[in-house]
Order: C-alpha cells, then sequence, then structure tokens
C-alpha cells in the first residue's frame, strides 16, 4: 500500500460508547466502594490494629507484582476465536462479584488473626479478578480506534460512569454502616451482596456489545517472552508515563480512602456533602479535557490538571477547615485528568510499540503499569492506618463502637497529611516527570500515520487469511 494514502481511524457510534461505559460503572462501584471502605472497616469497626494491616498490605502488593504482567503476557498471546480480552471479561464477572462479597464477611467478634487472615486472603482473590477485568477492559481501549478523538470519547464515557459507580460507592456505605454501638451488620452484608450481582451485569452485559478486532489475534505473531519484556523496558515514553501514573494513583487512593476519616473528624460534616464538592467538579471536569487535549495536546493537558489537584490538595493540609471543601472542589476539577487521559496516553504507547515490534501488545504494558503502580495501593492502605496509630487517633472499636469525634490535634493534623499534602505532592511529582514524555507534535503524528497502515495491511492479511481458509 503507498504510505501516501492514510486510511481513516475508526469511529465510533453514541451506543457503543454508552454501553462501553456500563463496564466501568460495575467496576468503579465495587472498587470505590473497596477503596473507601475497606481500611476504616477493618480498623476502625472490627478493631484490627495497624501492624496487621500492614501486613496483609505488603503480601497484597507482593501479589500484585506477580498476577498483573502475567495476566498482561497470557491475554496477548491467547488465540481463541472469542478474541484475546472478552472471554477473559465475561467469565471472570462472577468471581469478582463472589470474593468482592466475602471481603465484608469477616466474622465481627473473631480475634486478631482471624480478621487478618480473612482480610488477606479475600484481598488477595478479589484482587486477582479485578486485576484480569481491569487489565483486559483498558486493553481494549487503544485497540478499538486509532484516534486520541475517539479513544478520549470511550475515556469520557468510562470516566463518567466510574464517577457515578466511585460516587455511589461512597454513598452505599455511608448509608448501611454502623452508626453506633449495637447496630447491625445485615444491612452492609445484604447491600454488598447487591451490588456484587448489580456490578457482574454490567460487566457482562459489555463484553456482549464490545468486539475485538480479529486481524490483531489471527494476523499478529505474539512475541516471545524475553522479546516482548525487552520492548516494554524499552520505551521511554512507557518509563516516564509509568512513573506518573504511580503518583497519581498514590493520590487517589489516599484520597479516597481518606474521604470518610475527613468528614467525620475534620469537618465533621456528613460524608456525602464533601463527596458532592469532590465530585461534582470532577465530573464537570471530565467531558472538558476533550477541550483541554484540543489546545494542549494530551500529555500537556495532563500535567495542567495535575498540577491544578497538586496544588490544591497540598492546600488542604494548610488552609484553615472552612476553606478545606474549596480545595477539595479545586483537586475534583484537577482529578479529571488523571481519571480520563491516561489510558488515551497508554493507547499511544502501545502505538509506538506497535510500530517498533509490529505487533500490539497493550496487555504488556497495562501488566507492567500495574505491577509499578499497584503497589502504591498498598502504600496507601498501610499509609493512612500507620499515620493514624502514630498521631494518637482514638478508633471506634477502642470506644465499643461509639464514634470519637473529639479527636487529639494530632490525629486531625495526621488525617490532613495523608488526605491532602501527601496525595498533593504526589500530583506535582506527577507533572514533573510528564515533562520527559517524547510522544508529542510532530513524532506522535508520524507514528499516529503509520499504525494506520499496519492496521491497513493487516487487515487485507486477515482477509486473505480468511479467504484461502474457505478455499
Amino acid at each position: 500500500m503507498s504510505e501516501h494514502i492514510v486510511p481513516e481511524p475508526i469511529k465510533l457510534s453514541f451506543s457503543y460508547k454508552f454501553v462501553w461505559g456500563l463496564a466501568s460503572l460495575g467496576t468503579s462501584l465495587i472498587s470505590g466502594i473497596y477503596g473507601g471502605l475497606l481500611t476504616i472497616f477493618y480498623q476502625d469497626y472490627l478493631g484490627l490494629n495497624a501492624t496487621l494491616i500492614g501486613i496483609a498490605a505488603t503480601i497484597y502488593a507482593v501479589w500484585n507484582a506477580f498476577n498483573d504482567p502475567l495476566f498482561g503476557y497470557i491475554t496477548d498471546r491467547t488465540r481463541s476465536k472469542r478474541g484475546r480480552r472478552i472471554p477473559y471479561m465475561r467469565f471472570t464477572a462472577p468471581f469478582l462479584a463472589l470474593t468482592f462479597i466475602l471481603v465484608w464477611f469477616a466474622p465481627p467478634a473473631a480475634g486478631q488473626q482471624t480478621l487478618f487472615w480473612w482480610m488477606l486472603v479475600t484481598m488477595l482473590l478479589y484482587d486477582t479478578c479485578y486485576t484480569i477485568i481491569g487489565l483486559v477492559y483498558s486493553a481494549l481501549l487503544p485497540e478499538v480506534t486509532e484516534s486520541d478523538a475517539q479513544r478520549n470519547g470511550l475515556q469520557i464515557s468510562g470516566s463518567l460512569f466510574a464517577m457515578l459507580g466511585t460516587l455511589l460507592g461512597f454513598l452505599i456505605p455511608d448509608m448501611v454502616r454502623p452508626q453506633s454501638a449495637g447496630d447491625s451488620f445485615v444491612p452492609l452484608y445484604v447491600t454488598m451482596i447487591i451490588v456484587g450481582v448489580f456490578s457482574m451485569g454490567l460487566i457482562m452485559l459489555t463484553t456482549f456489545k464490545v468486539k475485538e478486532r480479529p486481524e490483531f489475534t489471527v494476523v499478529d505473531e505474539p512475541l516471545p517472552f524475553w522479546e516482548a519484556l525487552r520492548f516494554t523496558f524499552t520505551s521511554k515514553a512507557f518509563i516516564f508515563l509509568v512513573a506518573e501514573n504511580f503518583m497519581a494513583i498514590l493520590m487517589s487512593s489516599l484520597l479516597l480512602g481518606s474521604i470518610f476519616y475527613l468528614a467525620d473528624y475534620v469537618l465533621q460534616w456528613p460524608a456525602i456533602q464533601l463527596l458532592a464538592f469532590l465530585f461534582i467538579p470532577l465530573i464537570i471536569g471530565i467531558p472538558l479535557t476533550s477541550l483541554f487535549r484540543k489546545c494542549f495536546g494530551v500529555v500537556t493537558a495532563q500535567q495542567v490538571l495535575l498540577v491544578v489537584a497538586g496544588v490544591a490538595l497540598i492546600g488542604v493540609g494548610l488552609v484553615p477547615r472552612w476553606l478545606i471543601p474549596v480545595c477539595i472542589a479545586l483537586a475534583g476539577l484537577g482529578l479529571a485528568g488523571p481519571q480520563t487521559l491516561t489510558n488515551v496516553l497508554f493507547a499511544q504507547v502501545a502505538d509506538e510499540d506497535e510500530v517498533r515490534s509490529g505487533v500490539r501488545r497493550e496487555g504488556a504494558f497495562f501488566g507492567v503499569n500495574a505491577l509499578i503502580t499497584k503497589p502504591a495501593q498498598s502504600i496507601a492502605i498501610w499509609m493512612i492506618p500507620f499515620i493514624l496509630e502514630r498521631t494518637n487517633f482514638v478508633t471506634r472499636a477502642s470506644q465499643l463502637g461509639e464514634t470519637f469525634l473529639e479527636q487529639p490535634a494530632s490525629a486531625v493534623l495526621g488525617i490532613r497529611v495523608f488526605s491532602g499534602v501527601i496525595p498533593g505532592v504526589a500530583c506535582l511529582l506527577g507533572a514533573l516527570m510528564l515533562v520527559f514524555y517524547p510522544l508529542r507534535k510532530a513524532h506522535l503524528a508520524e507514528v499516529q500515520q503509520k499504525v494506520l497502515v499496519m492496521h491497513h495491511e493487516k487487515k487485507q492479511a486477515l482477509e486473505k487469511h480468511l479467504s484461502a481458509a474457505q478455499q
């Protein structure tokens, strides 16, 4: 094919983008509840000590170091009639629901060792299922279209649904979690079962609408393991993007994990009010990322929004209490970048890699990204109870289930630090790291043009293969 004839990127319908987002609603509803409630449930309600939570988080991080790149490599090499991504997503969804439900069924009157093992085992099982689904869902984005604009459109849909899921992930447990001594855990148990089954249905529904492109399964020859590893770790774009993403995930994990603490013990507000200050600007900001992308390009838009979020979050630790909601609102606007543009940047990395290696390997990049960035979630799970314990935080469990609102000044400062200052600094470091991201302007345009030509040629090769198979 002549290099002067460049095919058009695939365009996607509104209904396609809408259904695409439903899976994000399912996964974010589960992960929102998990991220926001896990630490406070096991430490504050069940009384598991911070040291054991830290040990569980460390083991959890080690397991994450193995499962993400492993599943990424496996899915890249899968060759089935149903594709190399969709089957994993569809058939893992019921197990995600089951393991998520089990996390919350720890025996309330059990001892420290029993609670530790229940938390650890259910975390590992849940995360394995979540890893498989999240990885293949992310890996589908770069494959279904070559256009940054179309990818941004898919990600806006996914992010808006994710915001709805994450918001519900805070509101739902806030309505059913015990509020005082003697309250039953039964409403929480029933709600977690309903959430698990509902989310499973949304994920499975998406797999019947989204179709993989068979040319990448039939025509591409998988790279040997060491060759795949070499291409992955010699990508400068990937290295700096994954470093930035580590900081963004650390920031979001700390912020989500601290909302109830910030609302209950610093502002002494209902959590729903603080969530409104975070999520309304975030929901407004998500579609605005398309405008930022057009004005600045994807990577610069990401940097600008990270700086906005970083400065605002640092303010949470420094400003008078009445200004904290304003800082949270500005942070929510800035968080639209990491929420929406990160996977578009990973799609650019996969495009450049295809030009270098000749094959689509999204699974490898998202898998190794998780290998490097998932420990940020474990650090957040460990950091929150560690800081609270060191700042003399008084738990509900130590007060026989009663909320101790008048925390020591040291504990209030600790909450401000892990909910604002630390995640804010992480945002600014992430923006700095993207200075070295090389896929910009002319170089990016050249890569995207070459990818379009390669995909056209692969589609022609697929047609020849199918024609020969029918003869």
